[in-house]
C-alpha cells in the first residue's frame, strides 16, 4: 500500500475510536504541519504508523489536557515518545513569556512522568526532511538497538559517523585516534572501511596527491 493510502487508514482507525473532545481535537488538530511530517520524515523512515497516536491527550501539571502531535507507544508502554512539530510563528514569534513558561514547566512536567518530548522545526520537516530523519533514526535507535542485529565492527563503524555527525566538520585520523583510543593505522583503515562503504569520501591536499580529512556522503545518517 502507498503511503495516501496508509495514511488515510491511519486516521480513519484513529477517528473511530474516539469520541467527543478527543474526536474533535484529532479532526481540528491533525493539521498540514503533522501530515507532512508523517509524509516526509515518519513514513520513509519506519515505512508504518504501528504504535504511532496522533493527537495523544496527556495531562499536564496543572491538570489540564494538552494533545501532543503525536505519541508513539510501543511494546509494554515503558516507552513513551512525543513528538511535536513546531512552527516559528506559533512557537516562537508569537509566543509571551507566559506561554513560555508554560511550556518549559509542560515538557518538565512530562518528563517527570516518563515521557521524552522530542521536537522538530516545521521549516525543516519541510525543506531538509533528511536531517529530520537522521536524526529521528539516531534517537530510536537508542531504545530499540536490538531490532537489528549487528557485528561489533559495525557498531565502531557507526560510532565513527555519529562521531563525525557531532563534529560537523570532515573528520581527521586524529579525530579516531582520540574517540577511540587507537593507533593511528588502525584509525585510518576505519576511515578506509567506510570510505569503501560509500559512508564518506577522502579529502585530499593539494593535487590530490595526500588524503588528510574525510567527510561524510550526504544521507549517510541514514545507515545509524
Amino acid at each position: 500500500m502507498s503511503f495516501e493510502e496508509n495514511y488515510t487508514a491511519f486516521l480513519e482507525r484513529h477517528l473511530t475510536r474516539r469520541s467527543g473532545e478527543r474526536r474533535g481535537r484529532l479532526e481540528r488538530g491533525h493539521a498540514h504541519a503533522e501530515s507532512l511530517f508523517l509524509r516526509n520524515v515518519w513514513w520513509p523512515l519506519r515505512g508504518n504508523f504501528d504504535d504511532l497516536h496522533p493527537e495523544y491527550e496527556v495531562t499536564d501539571w496543572r491538570g489540564r489536557s494538552y494533545f501532543a502531535d503525536f505519541a508513539w507507544l510501543p511494546g509494554n508502554g515503558e516507552l513513551k515518545l512525543l513528538f511535536e512539530i513546531k512552527g516559528y510563528a506559533a512557537h516562537v514569534r508569537d509566543m509571551d513569556r507566559q506561554k513560555y513558561c508554560h511550556e518549559l514547566n509542560r515538557e518538565t512536567f512530562l518528563h517527570a512522568m516518563g515521557y521524552q518530548v522530542i521536537s522538530f522545526a516545521y521549516d525543516d520537516v519541510e525543506q531538509r526532511p533528511e536531517l529530520c530523519i537522521n536524526l529521528l533514526r539516531m534517537v530510536l535507535s537508542r531504545y530499540h538497538p536490538e531490532q537489528v542485529p549487528i557485528t561489533r565492527g559495525l557498531l565502531a563503524e557507526k560510532e565513527l559517523i555519529r562521531l563525525a555527525v557531532q563534529l560537523a566538520r570532515p573528520i581527521r585520523p586524529v579525530d579516531v585516534e582520540r574517540h577511540f583510543e587507537l593507533n593511528h593505522k588502525t584509525a585510518v583503515q576505519m576511515l578506509q572501511k567506510v570510505t569503501a562503504k560509500g559512508w564518506m569520501r577522502p579529502v585530499y591536499r593539494g593535487k590530490g596527491e595526500r588524503i588528510v580529512k574525510y567527510e561524510l556522503v550526504r544521507g549517510v545518517a541514514n545507515y545509524l
